[in-house]
């Protein structure tokens, strides 16, 4: 058999959890989890995966943070991966669809850009066979390995508007000679322009005060569409939210973790001092998955290395089940 995607570094591990029986009135997400299945047709050629009532979801996890240290973060994303998982597996399993787990794409020896599109190939890979995807990043350099994969599916390349929501507190769209996290959304927008598409990118929770008025400037000629952190009541990001999906036809939603304030989410490279409360982030994850238009998500940033009790990764946890309910 070989493999759907070869692009992957580290194959899918056993995951583990909490045991209270084997009866589905017991199951939880450690035990619900499968290695993602080779599916081989005549010369080993990947074929289109069975489509079930609810598209199977796909976990690839990016292991990555060098993009954080190019711009001068606190390193130690690429251990999120693994931590997620294990944030991820004791969770009691409420979803109606298959979940697989298609093993980590890792970045090594400085070579971030070969990483991204290796993963870029992956996730590529599983939209054209049908699965919902998800990328456990790494730092938020992981958006744009995410890019190149939902930009180069057929949902995309035949024609559909991609939209790309991003929680978040920066724009992230700074103008660097050499690529990190802080560049991935003017990556994405270059690279649009190029295939001839329109740019459509919406920000709910931005810091004013962390984002320099050249960016807002970049924002603003780009026409992003975005919401101050102070902003962000329920009611409003329900309403901006609601108003970007109605302009698009497929969603690619990144969460990047320090839109959460620092108290729910220390496990990040730059914690909020003010940030988007969980129950508002928590609200457009079910918007979202409940809009039909989602085609790809991941979750970036959490650093394990400074996640209090590992409160960081659960609420990372959270909003992922919540995403594939």
């Amino acid at each position: 058999m070989t493999s759907l995607i070869p692009d992957v570094d580290t194959p899918s591990a056993p995951w583990t959890g909490r045991f209270d029986g084997d009866g589905p009135e017991h199951r939880r997400w450690w035990q619900a989890v499968a290695p993602l299945p080779a599916v081989t047709g005549p010369a080993g050629a990947a074929q289109e995966a069975p489509q079930p009532a609810a598209r199977p979801a796909a976990i690839l996890g990016f292991a990555s943070d060098e993009g954080v240290r190019r711009n001068k973060g606190r390193t130690g994303a690429a251990a999120a991966p693994e931590a997620l998982r294990r944030a991820l597996g004791p969770l009691a399993f409420h979803l109606d669809r298959a979940v697989y787990d298609a093993g980590d794409v890792a970045v090594a020896g400085g070579d971030l850009e070969g990483g991204q599109a290796r993963l870029g190939r992956a996730v590529a890979s599983l939209l054209d066979t049908g699965h919902l995807t998800v990328v456990l990043g790494g730092g938020h350099e992981t958006a744009y390995a995410s890019y190149l994969g939902v930009g180069a599916s057929r949902a995309v390349t035949e024609g559909k508007r991609l939209g790309v929501l991003n929680l978040d507190a920066h724009f992230d769209l700074r103008d660097e000679p050499v690529a990190s996290s802080g560049t991935p959304f003017l990556q994405m927008a270059r690279a649009e322009a190029a295939a001839g598409r329109g740019f459509r990118y919406a920000v709910a929770g931005i810091s004013e005060a962390n984002n320099t008025r050249a960016l807002f400037e970049t924002a603003d000629r780009l026409g992003v569409r975005y919401l101050l952190d102070e902003d962000c009541s329920e009611e409003r990001v329900r309403d901006f939210v609601a108003s970007f999906l109605a302009d698009i036809d497929v969603l690619y939603l990144t969460i990047d973790l320090d839109v959460l304030p620092a108290a729910v989410a220390p496990g990040v490279s730059a914690p909020a001092a003010y940030g988007v409360p969980l129950p508002v982030i928590s609200a457009v994850c079910r918007q979202v998955a409940r809009s039909g238009k989602l085609l790809h998500c991941d979750v970036a940033e959490l650093n394990p290395e400074f996640d209090l009790d590992s409160r960081t990764a659960r609420v990372a946890a959270r909003l992922v089940d919540t995403l594939l309910r």
